[in-house]
């Protein structure tokens, strides 16, 4: 059974993906190929560039960011806010099902 994202561009224009459980949201969008996620890290923690903000997610759906991303979150370009997030330590799981995740206006 397919899991289903909403992503809104910086320009409010939004977009669904069907998502497989196990895969990251960085994966997901990626496969989806949808533009606002850089990723220049491949998807480790190391860059920054796959923050974006998570808009609405059923309560206790989502871990709480590692002590690692935390710290990363602190590096992004666009203002961290408290639901930010990086795409690549987001695992999709059957409970994320109508997330709603809000791109920023740039990553670098």
């Amino acid at each position: 059974m397919s899991i289903q994202i909403f992503i809104t561009q910086p320009n409010g224009a939004e977009e669904e993906l069907s998502c497989e459980d196990g895969a990251t949201l960085l994966e997901a969008v990626q496969i989806g190929g949808l533009d606002g996620l850089v990723a220049e890290c491949g998807g480790n923690c190391a860059c920054g560039t796959c923050h974006c903000y998570i808009e609405f997610v059923a309560e206790g759906a989502l871990e709480e960011p590692s002590s690692e991303e935390d710290q990363m979150l602190d590096f992004v370009v666009t203002p961290r806010e408290d639901n930010s997030r990086l795409a690549c330590q987001i695992k999709i799981t059957q409970a994320l099902d109508g997330m709603r995740v809000r791109m920023p206006d740039r990553q670098f």
